[in-house]
């Protein structure tokens, strides 16, 4: 029998630091940092790092769904596991841990659970290690230890393939060395009295035996003598820029059976060019596009960012290869974090009860505030002329203020704005007065600005562009507010690299329903085949953007867009139109399509609006949507703390290569009755 969240079998007292709240429909782990060594302070739970894959499990009255760390739902494929915890005697929860095999010596062996997928089942066993959430409380700023207890009791003796993970509080040095004894991967530290957070944290720490990784397959080699399948794969990573560089080959850890289902599985996404940033030398051999990932074991890295005998263990199909950067090692956190006391915020509340199917990870407790480093200095050659002028009055926000806000912002805005033709709104009197939209250079005297080719649209003066510092910050001394960018480069203007949807609502749409358009946007388009990224507008809805490779001209994507539009129109009449026009919006959302047409322009990442409050245009991950309270949620005023985050939501952006081909067919499918 399921308890009821009444049932003697709840939480008889909430612990400290529990609050009620409504079960999200997803949300994402907690990830551990790679660290070179112990720490040498504070408290910690020393557990097993498994060799094979992390799995979150969702129940609600008796129904268990089993998800992989970004989102795929494997129920299906671990069945027997989601019998037993349907079992067990709980009434909702989210539950973490990892799948695995064990070999004879109780070892988790990565290859042997890939091959139980399709022969053994039942010798796959789940691990749980934390319950962030639990019969209607939210348990993420509960301690550490406290959960792991909670945990325990409810799972009792559990059943032959759902087990609890234990852990040890000796020396972790001893614990290590007996670990890489037995042939363990490694250990994963838990600072005891740290919080749940959906975020890679300095809480979780993990500690190798030996160097082990993941790849993004670039390509193989075609095999020699006897060998059959292929020779070797070609492995890449991903640069601090999102350029997929060049890291080596593996040609060992593979059986006949391995060797036959990689080259089907390569042979079916195979490409004419390398996907690699520039011509690495040594990298020859069949290309693919990048998307699978496969684990790699090897003994070093050699001085040119090459792996040394590398060992094959098997792909990894719940990561992204977007996501796939080389591992650095942090310093072994020192200072113990103390557990942060008092509710969660009720944005993160909200948040819960908001998240839906499409859904993600939900905001976190809240952090410490850090020390705010200083705004940087002006360019050379650069003077702010009046800077104590209010530019909005319903802030006070001033021109310098506003001159501030560009300097903290290049070096994430610039990437988004060089390269590209540029249209700026200036406000010389504030954004109460006059505003003049700019796409030519005209007379504008912006320092350092580049002028394109009169060819590129002739007929009228010369297009701009904003290629560094200097040239922003100038404008922005010029009383320019808001930066808009086409959606091609200068150097390949007839075809465009992105397409945008801009979600544009009509009075009376609450921001829910923005969110749920956004993500309806998202869902048809994965189920097109294509990637997409989402940044708030600035103002009152939000931007949905989508990657391309220039190959198809601007009427192609333009036409491609509208059908995408009038497809959702058609679905959800009530909510969504694919006219523009006030009257057609009312209480609706007109999701503009025409941005897509050439010579169009929509506002940067990281450009202010003209508009009261000055909202910023801001990149997001799709699971922060619920936890915003508008399009303008961050504003000149208050969006420095993100600029200042070294978390980037658009990080796989650049490697992402898409184009609209067999997205056109499968949309045409799904218009035919």
């Amino acid at each position: 029998m399921t308890p009821s969240p009444g049932d003697s079998r709840s939480l008889p007292t909430l612990p400290e630091g529990a609050r009620a709240a409504a079960l999200p429909a997803a949300f994402a782990p907690e990830l551990a940092t790679l660290v070179a060594a112990p720490p040498d302070s504070g408290e910690w739970a020393w557990e097993v790092k498994f060799d094979g894959y992390r799995i979150l499990a969702r129940i609600v009255a008796g129904e268990v769904r089993l998800f992989t760390r970004n989102g795929k739902d494997w129920t299906a494929r671990l069945a027997g596991i989601a019998a037993e915890l349907a079992r067990l005697p709980l009434a909702s929860a989210w539950i973490d841990g990892e799948i695995v095999v064990l070999d004879a010596a109780g070892v988790s062996d990565f290859g042997a659970l890939q091959n139980a997928f399709d022969g053994a089942p039942e010798r796959i066993l789940y691990f749980a290690f934390d319950v962030p959430w639990l019969d209607g409380q939210d348990l993420r700023a509960v301690p550490l230890e406290t959960r792991r207890e909670i945990l325990r009791a409810r799972l009792g003796d559990g059943g032959p393939r759902v087990r609890y993970s234990p852990d040890s509080r000796a020396d972790p040095t001893e614990i290590l060395r007996n670990a890489c004894r037995l042939g363990l991967e490694g250990l994963i530290g838990k600072r005891l009295g740290s919080a749940y957070a959906s975020r890679r944290s300095a809480d979780w720490i993990k500690l190798k035996c030996s160097q082990r990784q993941e790849f993004v397959i670039a390509g193989y080699t075609e095999p020699k003598g006897s060998r059959t399948g292929l020779g070797a794969l070609l492995l890449g990573i991903h640069d601090d820029d999102g350029r997929l560089q060049y890291a080596g080959n593996v040609g060992t850890g593979f059986d006949t059976r391995t060797l036959a289902a990689l080259r089907r599985r390569l042979g079916a996404i195979e490409a004419a060019q390398s996907p690699f940033f520039g011509a690495p030398r040594n990298a020859r051999g069949n290309w693919v596009r990048p998307e699978l990932v496969a684990e790699v074991s090897f003994q070093e890295w050699t001085q040119d960012g090459k792996v040394r005998h590398a060992v094959f263990h098997g792909l990894r199909d719940d990561k992204a290869a977007a996501d796939i950067r080389r591992e650095q090692p942090a310093t072994a956190p020192r200072t113990p974090k103390k557990l942060r006391a008092g509710p969660l915020p009720s944005h993160a509340a909200d948040a819960t009860a908001r998240a839906g199917a499409g859904g993600g990870a939900v905001s976190d407790p809240p952090l410490p505030r850090r020390r705010q480093p200083a705004t940087p200095p002006l360019p050379a050659g650069v003077r702010v002329t009046h800077p104590e002028r209010v530019i909005d009055p319903s802030s006070g926000l001033t021109k310098r203020d506003l001159v501030d806000h560009y300097l903290r912002a290049a070096q994430r805005m610039l990437p988004h704005l060089a390269g590209r033709p540029v249209a700026l709104v200036r406000a010389p009197a504030g954004i109460q007065g006059q505003r003049f939209f700019q796409k030519h250079a005209g007379s504008l005297k912006i320092e350092d600005l580049q002028e394109l080719p009169v060819a590129l649209d002739p007929g009228h003066p010369p297009l701009i562009e904003i290629d560094s510092s200097t040239a922003l910050i100038s404008a922005a001394q010029m009383n320019v507010v808001e930066f808009h960018t086409w959606n091609a480069c200068s150097r390949v203007i007839e075809k465009p690299d992105r397409m945008t949807f801009d979600l544009d609502p009509g009075d009376g749409v609450p921001w829910a329903r923005i969110v749920e358009a956004a993500q309806s946007i998202r869902a048809l388009l994965q189920a097109l085949g294509l990637q997409a990224f989402v940044k708030t507008s600035g103002g009152k809805g939000l931007h949905v953007v989508v990657p391309l490779a220039p190959r198809e001209g601007w009427d192609l994507v333009k036409d491609f867009s509208r059908d995408v539009v009038e497809h959702l129109a058609a679905a959800a009449p009530e909510r969504v139109v694919a006219k523009s026009g006030s009257a057609n919006r009312v209480g609706r959302i007109f999701i503009d399509y025409l941005r897509n047409g050439r010579g169009a322009t929509t506002a940067a990442a990281f450009s202010a609006r003209a508009r009261p409050g000055l909202g910023v245009s801001v990149p997001c991950a799709w699971d922060e949507l619920g936890a915003l309270r508008g399009g303008d949620h961050w504003t000149v005023a208050t969006v420095r703390a993100r600029l200042d985050s070294t978390d980037d939501p658009w990080a796989g952006y650049l490697s992402v290569r898409q184009t609209l081909g067999q997205a056109r067919r499968a949309l045409t499918a799904l218009a035919s009755p």
